[in-house]
């Protein structure tokens, strides 16, 4: 599908999640107006609160801008992205992206500006250009997709966060407790190029962002960039084990341990080595958690996102650096 096409009189369709992490939304929106009616760009406001959620007024704004060839916008964190993305992809509408979460790696990436004002100059200067779009099952992710502790970890990080507010030692915090708290071990039979492996795993974690995988030091960071994803696993450890591990994950060393097994693949299905195994999983896609079938089928999405970004991504340069 060739690359949409978008020019000055292309109208926004954005969805708003007026609740992810510190923004403001009415700043926000503010700032969209201001700026949008500057450019002379029409644009129109979806806003995620009680009444609406992401998943429906991302399908709205889809259909609402598929008939005038409009950009469809996700104004939130990484969860909010994930799912107007996903209601975006094979529609061959362009995409946008105004970062408003904790960590916003998707954005970061592709080089999106973390202020609202300079990412919206981005939607009204730039044009689409494709980004890759990871599966698990039916569902998609742009930045990680995981099961076992690491979806334990974002579960409970979310409990905190919602009790004392959004920050990155916050986020650290939840993980420690989260690790010492004890942990199951999976036994997996994964098969990917030909190659099948079993193994006893407390986590599998597959990544589709070369800032998130740089920042914590595993070997295949570049495999995204390659038109592929990372596995990651740990191999079995004991709960006294663990702190040390997410430590060396939050100084960028965590490749470099004897525990962490990791490569690269465009396609790998996981199931349950043994017969009476699970049927079915959590699974966290950017953060979000939901139940999947097993065997679960990671692979990268046949055709991209095509993302409004700049040609340049200088924060994602410089950790390579």
């Amino acid at each position: 599908m060739p690359a949409p096409l978008i020019g000055p009189s292309s109208p926004i369709f954005i969805v708003l999640n007026a609740g992810a992490g510190s923004a403001d939304a009415a700043a926000t929106r503010q700032i969209v107006e201001e700026g949008c009616a500057a450019a002379g760009r029409r644009h129109r406001i979806f806003v995620v609160d009680e009444r609406a959620t992401v998943q429906a007024l991302a399908r709205e704004a889809v259909e609402r801008a598929r008939g005038v060839g409009g950009v469809v916008v996700a104004a939130g964190g990484d969860g909010t992205v994930n799912a107007v993305a996903q209601a975006t992809l094979g529609s061959g509408l362009a995409f946008g992206v105004l970062p408003q979460g904790t960590f916003n790696y998707f954005s970061r990436t592709h080089g999106i500006p973390l202020d609202t004002a300079a990412a919206l100059q981005v939607l009204l200067t730039e044009q689409p250009r494709p980004a890759q779009v990871g599966l698990v099952n039916d569902r998609i992710f742009l930045v990680n997709a995981s099961m076992g502790l690491y979806a334990e970890l974002l579960e409970d990080r979310e409990s905190y966060k919602a009790r004392y507010g959004r920050s990155r030692w916050i986020a650290f915090s939840a993980g420690l407790l989260t690790v010492m708290r004890g942990h199951r071990h999976w036994n997996l039979r994964m098969a990917w190029r030909g190659q099948e492996r079993d193994l006893r795993t407390p986590t599998l974690f597959v990544g589709n962002n070369p800032l998130q995988l740089l920042q914590v030091g595993i070997e295949h960071a570049d495999a995204p960039e390659n038109g592929q994803l990372a596995a990651v696993a740990l191999k079995p450890v004991n709960v006294l084990a663990m702190p040390g591990l997410l430590v060396r994950g939050a100084l960028g060393r965590l490749g470099s341990a004897d525990e962490v097994l990791s490569f690269p693949f465009e396609s790998m299905t996981v199931k349950a080595s043994r017969s009476h195994g699970p049927r079915r999983v959590k699974v966290a896609t950017d953060g979000e958690i939901a139940w999947a079938e097993m065997p679960l089928l990671f692979r990268v999405s046949p055709e991209p996102l095509w993302l409004v970004r700049p040609d340049t991504a200088p924060e994602l340069e410089a950790a390579k650096e």
